[in-house]
């Protein structure tokens, strides 16, 4: 005798199949997108790293553009040299800060970010020459009031003075501390210093309330302290010894170096 439509039995095959089929064709289709997917999210990550150099413009070719501009490179953030270990298309310092054979455990002192751990190898992106770069491209991270906050910062070629920064990644309370994407206050970083004198290995760039008077001094976040110190903590690790600190002090001396150069010849001249 045929069961009824109402049957108990019959309702839960019906269901099952369904969700058999259901559950087929959602795993084909992200099988199926999944190149797309990765396409467009390197598609977003080269975006943000010409956004962050005042790169980026509406309807541009990003591909284009990225491979006229930039030039990546790995960097061991032990020595601040460039690494051949690593292809810069590739690597991933995120997985590889996981990895006890990559990375390595921050101390409570030095973990001001709040990562835990960190990598040996970043990746670099320099604007223009790659051997007397125009600007220099820092990934950075760090903890903010809800989770990791990810982003780039824009330095130009004496490894000292801002040209931006942008998060592209975030959980931060919307009018609030996702106001890090705020254009206007984004501005605010352009010829910003992140020391306040070339002898100094510390960062003094910190982001502070009441309104920013000093070189090293930006606009804290309306009604966001914890995202702002969060802000401050993580610039103040990866631009320090414990992060690129190391490699940016080889732009640092180049400068100093061509300062001396410059005024030695002044003096000179005047002499004569």
């Amino acid at each position: 005798m045929a069961q009824s439509n109402n049957s108990i039995k019959k309702i839960l095959t019906v269901a099952f199949a369904l969700c058999i089929v259901c559950s087929v064709i959602v795993s084909t289709a992200a099988v199926a997108l999944r190149p797309l997917q990765q396409i467009n999210q390197e598609l977003d990550r080269k975006s943000n790293i010409l956004s962050v150099a005042n790169l980026y413009e509406e309807g541009m070719d990003v591909e284009e553009r990225y491979q006229e501009a930039i030039t990546p490179r790995v960097v061991d953030l032990r020595t601040g040299e460039y690494s051949e270990q690593h292809d810069p298309a590739t690597y991933n310092a995120f997985e590889a800060a996981s990895d006890p054979a990559s990375g390595r455990t921050l101390s409570g002192d030095q973990d001001i970010a709040g990562l835990s751990r960190q990598e040996h190898f970043s990746t670099v992106y320099l604007v223009g020459n790659p051997d007397d770069p125009e600007q220099i491209i820092l990934p950075i991270r760090g903890q903010g009031l809800w989770g990791l906050m990810r982003g780039y910062i824009s330095l130009e070629g004496d490894g000292n003075t801002f040209v931006g920064i942008t998060y592209y990644e975030h959980s931060e309370t919307p009018g609030l501390g996702a106001e890090v994407n705020n254009p206007r206050w984004q501005a605010q970083w352009d010829g910003k210093q992140v020391f306040a004198d070339a002898e100094s290995l510390d960062p003094a760039i910190s982001l502070v309330k009441g309104g920013a008077s000093g070189e090293t001094e930006v606009d804290a976040l309306s009604g966001a302290t914890l995202t702002s110190r969060g802000v401050t903590n993580m610039l103040q690790f990866w631009l320090s010894p414990e992060g690129f600190g190391e490699y940016l002090a080889r732009f640092r001396s180049e400068v100093s170096a061509e300062e001396v150069q410059d005024t030695t010849v002044e003096l000179e001249s005047e002499g004569a």
